[in-house]
């Protein structure tokens, strides 16, 4: 028996399937009907990336509420050098995360189970060069249909927004990076949150397709930065074409390009 096929029957309980990320360069299991990878993790990897590859030296990296791993070991397989911590705090996501950490041979990776509501003092690790997150996208229950059992701790954000903005903010490093992917129309809920110890903002919009409203936004932010804050131009998902997406998303999602903080798309 392979691997693959031992741990897609260990998991087999849970309703987990197999995806292939990267071109097949990661391999996860993760919920049928729970949360699963998608677009928003793809393009933080491939931003996180591009960061880390800005740094003259490799450190350390942290994701918050990093499921079952998705994000995470698509920026181990981009960028192998750092070492890679997650947290998360549904344990059925840890362990399936632990098994995709040992599925990919990703010795730099690792995970721990953490209630990011908790804050940051109650973790006890180290602070990290850069944190990056894709959080829950709603407060309130109220303002959406009930999402599935199973999805629910992916789209509700129990502490709210702020308990994951402070304790980035808490978890980087002076000179450090945050990342967000969030819905579009939060982006002013990011920009004045991460104000109170963070500066040097880079967003960019993602849109659905070229001239229509942005849907997220990636924000960029460096603990103690002071320059001005930069909007680059939009990333543009998908074209009207026979394509499914612009050429440049789809080679970010094979892992043939990272997502870079400059102006050009």
């Amino acid at each position: 028996m392979t691997d693959d096929t031992a741990l897609a029957s260990a998991h087999f309980t849970l309703g987990a399937t197999f995806t292939h990320l990267l071109g097949g360069r990661v391999k996860v299991m993760q919920p049928e009907n729970g949360y699963r990878i998608g677009m928003d993790g793809a393009l933080l990897a491939a931003a996180c990336a591009s960061i880390l590859r800005e740094k003259r030296k490799f450190g350390s990296a942290l994701e918050l509420g990093c499921g079952v791993g998705g994000a995470l070991l698509s920026l181990h397989a981009r960028c192998p050098e750092p070492r890679l911590l997650g947290l998360e705090r549904e344990l059925t996501y840890v362990a399936l995360c632990e098994d995709n950490i040992r599925l990919n041979c990703a010795e730099t990776v690792s995970v721990l189970p953490m209630d990011i509501g908790r804050g940051f003092r109650e973790s006890g690790i180290d602070r990290s060069d850069l944190v990056f997150c894709n959080p829950p996208y709603f407060d309130d229950p109220k303002t959406l249909r009930a999402p599935h059992l199973s999805k629910r701790p992916a789209w509700i954000a129990d502490d709210g927004l702020g308990a994951w903005l402070d304790f980035a903010m808490a978890a980087v490093k002076d000179g450090g990076d945050i990342v967000f992917i969030h819905r579009a129309d939060r982006m002013a809920d990011l920009l004045t949150g991460l104000s109170a110890r963070c500066g040097s903002f880079i967003v960019r919009p993602v849109l659905p397709f070229a001239g229509s409203d942005a849907k997220r936004v990636l924000v960029r932010a460096k603990r103690l930065g002071k320059a001005p804050l930069r909007l680059l131009p939009g990333l543009v998902l998908h074209d009207h074409g026979e394509r499914k997406h612009t050429p440049l998303v789809e080679a970010i999602l094979l892992g043939q390009a990272d997502l870079a903080w400059k102006d050009a798309t």
